[in-house]
């Protein structure tokens, strides 16, 4: 018998729909983050998807890291390799080409749960939801990139306070502090999100993907570097099929047909 997936991958039209499937806690084993990586590599490889949607099955987006495989690490080697894996698998998702949105459901998104939901490009939560890294409660602290990603996010001080005190807040304060970038109704976070996702498709992808690039060029490397690579790729994209048909879409009053070229 073929063992069941703990992501689930469904591609509706343009967007690909990646659901954590491990209930009830959607838990992010070592299994889970190797299906995760095959999981964006097989939507890279598809030319029909333009954008990515992570949400989790059930009543909540994720609780993190599988505590019993944390309680197992002895050795600093191990717990090195524990980190490293989920920080791959979070710089894969922070430079994927195409748009990433987590769409947050349910309960809360809780330690590797929200370092996951912070490497995406954009995060929708629900009303309800509570985000935190408790992390130190436990005598862990952050190792998927929490504690270099949510600085950038919210600031110095306030990351240093969620941080330190292993607190939760609700999706209103995180909307507030720039943590998530909209917060929506309860129960309807997928379906806001494949609505941000369609809305963003139809633009072209090589102008989407060069975006990315210099954004995290700039936060990686400072500003000079990423104007630099604002500029190359501005005039890699001036060479593009897509470029002449959106300008002259636009001079002719009508919507434009990319063909991602």
């Amino acid at each position: 018998m073929d063992a069941i997936p703990l992501v689930q991958v469904v591609i509706k039209g343009p967007v690909a729909v990646l659901t954590l499937a491990h209930p009830p806690a959607n838990t992010l084993s070592l299994d889970t983050l190797d299906e995760l990586a095959t999981a964006f590599q097989r939507v890279l490889e598809d030319p029909t998807v333009r954008v990515v949607v992570i949400t989790g099955v059930g009543r909540l987006f994720s609780a993190g890291a599988d505590v019993s495989e944390l309680a197992a690490l002895k050795e600093s080697s191990r717990g090195r390799f524990f980190a490293r894996k989920g920080q791959t698998l979070c710089n894969l998702i922070e430079s994927f080409p195409k748009p990433v949105i987590a769409a947050i459901n349910g309960r809360f998104a809780l330690g590797g749960g929200n370092e996951l939901a912070m490497a995406c490009h954009m995060r929708l939560a629900e009303e309800s939801t509570e985000l935190g890294n408790p992390e130190v409660r436990l005598g862990l602290m952050v190792g998927w990139g929490g504690s270099q990603r949510l600085p950038r996010l919210v600031g110095r001080g306030k990351a240093l306070e969620l941080l330190l005190t292993g607190a939760r807040i609700g999706a209103r304060e995180a909307e507030r502090i720039g943590l998530v970038n909209r917060v929506v109704p309860d129960g309807s976070v997928l379906d806001k999100a494949l609505a941000w996702a369609e809305e963003i498709a139809s633009s072209s992808a090589p102008a989407l993907a060069a975006t990315i690039e210099a954004m995290n060029t700039g936060l990686r490397e400072g500003q000079d570097p990423g104007l630099e690579m604002e500029a190359r790729r501005f005039g890699m994209l001036c060479e593009n099929e897509d470029w002449h048909e959106g300008t002259q879409a636009f001079l002719e009053k009508r919507r434009p047909s990319f063909k991602d070229q």
